[in-house]
């Protein structure tokens, strides 16, 4: 038996905190973190908690769960807030205000390697190189890569086809790149471009044009007269574009933000405009976790959502927020530039801020209904499953092949809110008998429980590790209320052997089954007493087991597509016999990609370097499909 925790001395600790700058971190006596906050003052913010002022009921709340505080000192109060947004980002606490981390919004992104590619991007920022956005839409993305093709003629080709291509593409051709994959423009100069692609994308189309100005006047002095010309038609058309675009005395660089709530429900709509282009307008739902203040949980979603990335030069917002002259401080040390915060405007601004308010309201209430319609749905789960509470979290397993190739297992996991697709995980199955269902279900689900109990067993064991450590292994232990299997009794009897194999306790297996004619509504659910019941197209529970399970079904079909076709290409031309690394990429650079050597007969193949006829006609049969037989002698 563990001795009991001893209370916090609020009044001790407060006697040696220093009054510098700082972050300072609440935890609770299971070692979660409850708030991060940030203090001009370390010992005057802290000790305002603890003193005799009326609290709000989530303050008193949190404060009664304190069991120690752990501060860090910082240089200046514009370094406390950038870390605080750092460690409320990696340790999402309790009772902070937290902004979803929404990663469906398209970006621009301009690679980091030696001759960049600007694409559109979604999801983790894994991808090396720069980031611009978010976007409303990818309509809004696609329309500015279609000016930066024109503008700096930057590649947007693939890596692959990059490095393999012998004769410029049609985009050179038409007059969208610059070809550097076959040297017909320097690394300095195409350096050049992305700079001034970054600086466009930035806001920073007056500097550009000053400098464009500045190289074409310095051309024309050295009598480089074809440069000289080249930037003047540039500038000429980065003008005429900021002409179009200041039609109506739009603002180049500028955000305006408005929040609506209701109850502890927020909604946040964001519009943006960069060099005059309207880029849409966004809706954020932030966690409020209590908070029932505007300006409060308006604040902290200006901090997270800006502190990261670039911000405009001008942000707009329909009401006053704490702190708002150190974020413009903070802001402008992140960008190198002045950020204004206004929130007292007129104009066509107050017009911006009526359409977001409009908007946000709108947002908030469609939210809500769905949010409403959602949680009627687990409820009827919970009731039909025979459970004290609503399920917090629903996980579901998929299996996908093609007659036994490329086997994949998808995991997708819901709460009480929706998806939560930063947690769904794929399994690629292997050391089975091709479209064996049960042993891949097994295994799957094996692998993912496996390492819920090892992280259990981290975290019991090594008392030395530090909170964020704890949080991270907390996380990868957290086990589902609900487990779904897609499929039958064999299914779920698979998924049990597992639970108990490994000592799992309180899941709830359920398995979902297609009713005699496959309809969708006329599923049978297993539950966990061993009863098959018929809930009916009609009933609330069954519509979240069907959302759920395709789900489930979509991401496994996506995974096991990718895998299959990557299986048929690049690894088919791998595995001929005579074929390794540098004649591969020999092949692929001479006929310009798998495409190219796919359409080539047999004797075209012959002609490469390197490759006799024996070859050849392993490589054409390998790629069409063919046994040896079957092909040519």
């Amino acid at each position: 038996m563990k001795p009991p925790v001893p209370a916090f001395d609020a009044k001790d600790f407060v006697r040696n905190l220093s009054t510098a700058p700082g972050v300072y971190r609440m935890i609770g006596a299971d070692d979660s973190v409850l708030y991060v906050g940030k203090a001009s003052a370390l010992k005057n913010r802290v000790s305002s908690y603890f003193n005799n002022t009326p609290k709000s009921a989530r303050i008193a709340s949190m404060v009664s769960q304190i069991a120690r505080i752990e501060v860090t000192v910082t240089r200046t109060e514009a370094e406390a807030l950038i870390l605080e947004n750092e460690l409320i980002k990696s340790l999402k606490p309790r009772y902070n205000v937290l902004l979803r981390d929404d990663k469906s919004y398209p970006y621009v992104l301009l690679t980091g390697e030696d001759y960049p590619r600007i694409a559109v991007h979604r999801g983790p920022r894994a991808v090396q190189g720069k980031y611009f956005g978010p976007y409303a839409s990818v309509g809004a993305v696609r329309e500015t890569l279609n000016l930066m093709h024109k503008l700096f003629k930057l590649r947007s080709c693939e890596d692959s086809v990059f490095r393999n291509r012998s004769r410029p593409c049609l985009q050179f051709q038409i007059g969208r790149c610059s070809a550097p994959c076959v040297d017909l423009i320097s690394r300095e100069e195409y350096t050049r471009s992305v700079r001034r692609a970054s600086m466009m994308l930035e806001g920073r189309s007056d500097e550009l044009t000053n400098e464009l100005a500045r190289g074409m006047e310095e051309a024309s002095m050295n009598l480089d007269f074809e440069e000289a010309a080249r930037l003047r038609d540039l500038v000429a058309s980065i003008r005429t574009l900021q002409a179009r675009q200041y039609v109506d005395g739009r603002a180049a660089d500028l955000d305006v933000l408005a929040i609506a709530m209701q109850g502890a429900n927020a909604c946040v709509v964001l519009m943006a405009f960069r060099d005059g282009r309207n880029l849409g307008t966004r809706a954020f739902f932030p966690k409020t976790n209590g908070s029932d203040q505007p300006d409060e949980v308006l604040g902290a979603f200006v901090s997270q959502h800006y502190i990261d990335k670039t911000p405009p030069r001008e942000i707009v917002l329909d009401r006053d927020i704490p702190d708002r002259d150190l974020l413009e401080q903070a802001f402008a040390l992140s960008s190198e530039r002045k950020v204004q915060i206004r929130c007292s405007v007129r104009g066509e601004r107050a017009g911006y801020l009526d359409i977001a308010r409009r908007n946000a309201q709108m947002a908030l209430a469609s939210e809500m209904t769905s949010a409403s319609a959602q949680r009627a749905r687990v409820e009827s789960l919970r009731d039909l499953l025979g459970m004290d509470d609503v399920p917090g979290r629903i996980e579901c397993f998929d299996i996908s092949h093609t007659m036994g190739e490329a086997t994949v297992a998808s995991c997708v996991v819901f709460d009480v809110e929706g998806a939560v697709r930063g947690q769904y995980r794929r399994y690629n199955i292997t050391g089975i008998t091709p479209g064996d269902d049960y042993a891949a279900m097994h295994q799957a689900i094996h692998r993912r429980f496996r390492r819920s109990m090892e992280a259990r067993e981290a975290a019991l064991a090594d008392e030395r590790a530090t909170p964020a450590a704890r949080a991270k292994q907390a996380s990868a232990a957290i086990l589902p209320d609900v487990l779904l299997i897609d499929g039958g009794a064999g299914q779920v009897a698979q998924a049990k052997a597992v639970l108990d194999e490994l000592g799992v306790e309180g899941v709830r297996v359920v398995g979902v089954a297609k009713g005699p004619e496959r309809r969708p509504g006329d599923e049978d659910l297993l539950l966990p007493d061993g009863r098959c019941v018929h809930p009916g197209a009609q009933s609330p529970a069954l519509q979240l087991v069907q959302q759920v399970r395709d789900e489930a079904h979509r991401f496994a079909i996506t995974g096991h597509r990718g895998k299959r076709q990557k299986a048929r290409t690049t690894s088919r031309l791998e595995d001929i016999p005579g074929i390794g690394p540098r004649r591969r990429a020999a092949l692929l650079k001479h006929f310009g990609g798998l495409g190219g050597l796919k359409a080539a007969g047999v004797e075209e193949i012959a002609r490469a370097e390197g490759v006799n006829a024996a070859l050849a006609q392993r490589i054409y049969d390998t790629l069409h499909g063919l046994t040896p037989s079957e092909g040519a002698e």
